[in-house]
């Protein structure tokens, strides 16, 4: 027991002191969203300049500097939100016709507007070049969706051959020339299809492979994309829950379509 009340007392300390730091930060981002609004961050963001790489590639310093950003963008956002909920609590009870209500609602627009521009001021705050921090956001959310894209395609794939299968088999079945006919001209425009698909492939941005291999070496290549999403979220960690359904959705198309193409 003696032992017990010691090691409770020092979690105790320990959460008192990390929800205190958590409601200092919350007021130093509130404070700094007063005093420094979206125009006056957008006009120091025009102010950076940067030149991207002419080969498209991304660094692991570059992706290192975009985690740390989009860790603190949570923490703005969160705060963004709340005081959007609260002009929008304030404008109803105040009456949405009124002056008020009006007042609440312009105040309102201007917290969307800092919600929508998190991920740059918390790269300010963190003392990055805000037009590198969106060449490298930029990149890594199109590798990101593009992971998603060739899911989508991997999937459609499968479908497609499992199709194939099923109408060969009616083509070798079939009875009379008509409609062997039919089946082998559909055969013909599914080779077609495939032969395209696989041409497109073949012409991926070696840069965009790249970038993709080199974001799976901190995280599932869907995370970006889904913690993008995560910014408008009602509900902590919903977006990535939807994603991450989504993906298991997709990995079970596929497999049913494969055991189908084995039937």
């Amino acid at each position: 027991m003696r032992r017990i009340l010691p090691i409770a007392l020092a979690l105790s300390v320990a959460l008192i002191g990390c929800k205190a730091k958590e409601m200092m930060d919350k007021a130093s981002i509130a404070s700094d969203l007063h005093k420094r609004g979206t125009v006056d961050l957008m006009k120091e963001v025009s102010e950076d300049k940067y030149t991207p790489p002419a080969d498209g590639k991304l660094t692991d310093a570059q992706v290192q500097m975009y985690l740390k950003v989009r860790d603190h963008e949570k923490q703005i956002a969160q705060v963004a939100k709340q005081e959007l909920q609260q002009h929008a609590d304030a404008a109803k009870k105040a009456g949405d016709k009124s002056i008020g209500g009006m007042m609440e609602g312009f105040k309102g627009l201007s917290a969307l507007g800092e919600l929508a521009t998190a991920d740059v001021r918390a790269a300010k705050d963190l003392k990055y070049n805000t037009q590198e921090y969106l060449w490298v956001k930029g990149k890594i959310l199109e590798a990101s969706t593009s992971a998603a894209a060739e899911k989508m395609t991997e999937a459609m794939n499968a479908n497609m051959d499992a199709s194939y299968q099923q109408m060969k088999k009616s083509y070798d079945e079939a009875k009379d020339e008509q409609t062997r006919k039919v089946y082998a001209d559909m055969l013909a425009n599914f080779d077609k299809s495939k032969q395209e698909m696989a041409q497109k492939k073949e012409k991926e941005d070696p840069a965009l492979a790249y970038n993709r291999q080199l974001l799976s070496k901190y995280e599932g290549a869907l995370n970006a994309w889904a913690q993008e999403m995560a910014k408008y979220e009602d509900k902590p960690g919903e977006a990535q829950k939807n994603v991450d359904q989504w993906s298991k959705d997709v990995d079970k198309s596929i497999q049913d379509a494969k055991a189908k193409a084995k039937q």
